[in-house]
């Protein structure tokens, strides 16, 4: 998204934050309803899409998967011991089952179903339950090339591929076009929150852009790299990578901060900023590249 903004004086801004922002614990209930939506009705869609009736995904805690990352419950921060899920769609009848062969539940929406009374080995758990479906493929988080598809540790794939038998072995397939679904996938209630983080971000590069942040002659572009980054942790938000503010000047031949030679850290009247921002809030996260001008003393709008 870009727009050009004018550097003016922002008044609004903190009253927005307040209004929109959830606290966490309300953050928390919005996420779990977001994830059972993606778990119950998005999931056995793009699996049926993809050809895939059983897709394992197993991590291991301070290890995780790029895609478990993206279905952990609210409370939890990490992966517990080794979380194993499975997911699983009869091809005929279209009936969708998700499980976790782990220590616990993972949050609201996935029961764990093993009973270590009966079988205290996990993985053998694990084989049990995926000969009970019989699937035709089972999906694995391996890739060549997509690297959030790539999620599976060698140790654990050798723990899982020396459990099956080699009927059950001959089954395993890359999950890579299903576990990519899953990332670029996005229902109408994620569309709705999308709308309410573009605003979040916009507001907070207003004020950035704004005489609240910016002193001409004074302040640098790094200065409101840096007051981004502290507004967002202000807001307890969080983002997914270093914002980049930069200048371009009129007949200058080093327009672009990207270069790694810009000479135009200070930020002066008459100067066109850029910024590239992002934040991470509701699960998800926006990449928002914006202009803002420096107007002036004589000027009364961007010429």
């Amino acid at each position: 998204m870009r727009k050009i903004l004018i550097l003016i004086t922002v008044l609004f801004v903190s009253n927005f934050y307040a209004q929109d922002i959830l606290p966490l614990k309300e953050r928390a209930d919005f996420i779990n309803k977001l994830q059972k939506e993606r778990f119950n009705n998005l999931l056995p869609e793009l699996m049926d899409k993809t050809g895939i009736d059983m897709w394992v995904l197993i991590a291991r805690e301070y290890n995780e998967d790029p895609i478990i990352k993206t279905m952990l419950p609210p409370t939890w921060l990490n992966a517990r011991r080794t979380t194993i899920l499975v997911f699983s769609l009869d091809s005929e009848t279209k009936d969708f089952e998700s499980v976790a062969i782990a220590r616990y539940a993972f949050g609201d929406n996935i029961p764990s179903i093993w009973n270590k009374e009966k079988q205290p080995n996990q993985w053998e758990a694990l084989r049990d339950y995926i000969v009970s479906k019989n699937p035709e493929k089972i999906g694995i988080n391996t890739s060549s090339y997509e690297s959030l598809a790539d999620g599976l540790s060698k140790y654990h794939f050798d723990q899982l591929y020396s459990v099956l038998s080699p009927k059950f072995r001959k089954k395993i397939v890359s999950a890579e076009d299903l576990a990519i679904a899953w990332i670029e996938t996005r229902t109408d209630i994620e569309m709705t929150a999308f709308s309410q983080l573009v605003e979040i971000s916009s507001a907070i590069i207003r004020e950035a852009f704004s005489t609240n942040v910016i002193t001409p002659g004074i302040t640098t572009t790094d200065d409101v790299v840096w007051w981004m980054r502290e507004k967002v942790i202000e807001l307890g938000l969080d983002t997914w990578f270093h914002p980049t503010v930069d200048v371009q000047r009129k007949d200058d031949s080093d327009l672009y901060a990207f270069d790694n030679n810009s000479k135009f850290d200070t930020i002066l009247p008459g100067d066109l900023l850029h910024c590239d921002f992002g934040i991470s809030y509701l699960t998800l996260n926006t990449d928002t590249q914006e202009l803002g001008y420096v107007l002036k003393p004589e000027e009364t709008n961007a010429p």
